[in-house]
């Protein structure tokens, strides 16, 4: 069984990786998720932080594209997503960026993204309707597969 659909089927919180170069943004996205729910969340400064700790099991993990503030040769965002998705294909990755290039957003999407939100205002909003969705399907998988099971 999937790790997620395993996360899902209990009754903990969701686990979410937040990853993104710029402190006083990733701590005010933390700040912004925890007032909508109650997330279990970690955050990370880069790619490689988050990579090295895949092993907490994430249910979704929001992926800033650039990653280049810290470290000039640390992994971007689409390196970052391509290693996780090694990891794990199945795992639901929502790319974030101040990019609003649509070539930016397709190049996220053909690299398994599951979507990909520009930060603005309404990203908190955003997020939080896609990470809605992720989970509605999930239990809409489920469902079905416990259909299937007694055909």
């Amino acid at each position: 069984m999937n790790l997620l659909k395993t996360k899902v089927m209990s009754k903990n919180k969701i686990k979410l990786f937040l990853v993104d170069d710029d402190v006083v943004f990733l701590k005010s996205l933390e700040i912004d998720l925890l007032q909508h729910a109650d997330f279990d969340i970690e955050t990370y400064a880069t790619g490689e932080l988050c990579i090295q700790n895949m092993s907490h099991l994430p249910d979704v993990i929001i992926l800033d594209y650039h990653l280049d503030g810290i470290d000039k040769k640390a992994m971007n965002g689409i390196e970052s997503l391509d290693k996780i998705l090694e990891f794990n294909p199945n795992l639901p990755i929502i790319m974030l960026s101040s990019q609003d290039k649509i070539d930016i957003a397709v190049s996220c999407m053909h690299h398994k993204a599951h979507d990909y939100v520009v930060k603005s205002e309404t990203a908190v909003i955003r997020l939080m309707q896609i990470i809605s969705a992720i989970f509605k399907y999930k239990k809409m998988e489920k469902q079905l597969s416990w259909f299937i099971e007694r055909m």
